[in-house]
């Protein structure tokens, strides 16, 4: 089911003209510009290069052989088969050649001199720069015990993985999740959308827990378990069985045993920052960043999931895995690298589908630092219909962030709450609730 999407200003800032790197002021023509990572945050920085006018030498590098993709649709609309493999991709693979962009399928950067300013490839070359950009995102955290490499036990993070889920998926055997974040939730909406019978297995009490908070993930275990998904919560996992090779069940660590004919494990992801790290820049929690997207060396830059950077408008360094992180963040690395002043200062937003569920949420909250939520509509889950209502976090009165429930419209009304609040301005918390006030007016 298609939801209607309502994203804010991003803020990504546009370039200077006439402001261009050291090595070859006032002759963009002869620089070489890299990209690491063929990701969307990639893809976009590598667009928007050309689309801004620069004319030297781009060279998009990419592990995968896939053409730069949103990752979204792999555990939405294509995992459950509403959409076609094809919507995935930013360009049709034809596309990058047509804009003079060298992309590199299926190749891995795995040196980077920060004194010659050359990236070592695999399988073969190196590449001299002028500017660097690192965007090679994020990889699944894995579970060490035994049976992991049983077939079946599968990982979600790459177009051929979401392959494999959806023909596993259509076989309608067991399914068993492991982690209750948002990964490990959509690809549960998906395989019960494809009929199959599915547990979810997580340490917490509660989905998305750390994410949410237990006012707003009661209503996503509410809703799993109005579509037949079991939980174990306060779970760990003892061990995968299998016979022939493939997995056949899944041991928790009471020793209870689910049976599985696949696996998906969704237990978190870690910045990919081996490249980063072996070559001495900054890491902490993602590669470093400046709220120009600069890292510790004036020639690199870094952008995406892999990207630590300072946020002006939430006064901290913070690492973002969404969408809209990839979406803006390549356009303001590339503007950056143009010799661009804007700062880069979004408001996170992302969003999720899940059955006849669809939700918005902009602003940032840690576990701890609210103080209460308020709802504007019924949150409750009815067998016959998906609820509606808007969450607001609030620390002493202020709105800390939104979330937008099937219900529409409403997305920049409450990025501006969420501004004000940052800004100091308390909201009246009765207005929030009431909705028959408009979200403009509730501010005290």
């Amino acid at each position: 089911m298609p939801f209607p999407r309502t994203i804010g200003p991003g803020g990504v800032g546009r370039r200077v003209v006439g402001v261009g790197p050291a090595r070859h002021a006032g002759d963009m023509t002869a620089e070489t510009f890299v990209i690491v990572g063929a990701s969307l945050a990639g893809g976009k920085a590598a667009e928007t290069l050309r689309e801004d006018g620069f004319d030297g030498r781009v060279v998009l590098v990419g592990a995968e052989t896939e053409p730069p993709y949103e990752r979204p649709p792999l555990s939405k609309g294509y995992l459950s088969g509403a959409d076609d493999r094809s919507a995935a991709f930013l360009h049709e693979a034809s596309w990058w050649a047509e804009h003079d962009i060298d992309w590199r399928p299926g190749t891995a950067a795995v040196g980077l001199d920060l004194q010659s300013r050359t990236l070592a490839l695999h399988p073969a070359d190196t590449l001299g720069y002028d500017r660097l950009l690192i965007a090679t995102g994020s990889t699944p955290r894995t579970l060490e015990v035994p049976g992991a490499d049983l077939d079946g036990v599968r990982y979600l993070r790459t177009l051929d993985q979401a392959d494999a889920l959806r023909r596993a998926f259509g076989r309608g055997e067991p399914v068993v999740v492991i982690g209750a974040g948002w990964i490990g939730l959509e690809t549960a909406a998906a395989a019960r959308g494809h009929g199959c019978p599915v547990t979810v297995v997580e340490m917490g009490t509660l989905p998305l827990q750390r994410v949410l908070g237990d006012e707003v993930a009661t209503v996503y275990r509410d809703l799993h378990r109005a579509h037949g998904v079991d939980f174990r919560f306060g779970a760990g996992i003892g061990e995968f069985r299998g016979s022939g090779g493939a997995v056949q069940s899944v041991v928790l660590d009471d020793g209870s045993e689910l049976a599985a004919g696949t696996v998906v494990v969704g237990v978190g992801v870690r910045p990919m920052t081996d490249l980063a790290q072996s070559a001495g820049l900054a890491v902490d929690n993602g590669i470093v960043t400046d709220a120009r997207l600069r890292t510790s060396d004036p020639f690199v830059y870094a952008c995406g999931d892999v990207a630590s950077s300072f946020n002006p408008l939430l006064g901290r360094h913070l690492r973002v895995e969404h969408w809209a992180n990839a979406l803006g963040g390549g356009p303001a690395a590339a503007r950056a690298m143009l010799g661009g002043t804007q700062e880069y200062a979004p408001l996170p937003y992302f969003f999720s589908d899940q059955y006849d569920l669809g939700m918005e949420y902009s602003g940032w909250v840690a576990p701890g630092e609210y103080d209460r939520v308020v709802f504007r509509g019924d949150p409750s889950v009815d067998a016959q219909a998906a609820p509606e209502f808007v969450a607001f976090w609030l620390r002493e009165d202020r709105v800390l962030a939104g979330m937008n429930a099937n219900v529409w419209d409403v997305n920049e009304d409450i990025q501006a709450l969420v501004k004000a609040g940052l800004d100091g301005r308390p909201a009246d918390p009765a207005k929030l609730a009431d909705p028959s006030v408009p979200l403009p007016e509730v501010l005290a």
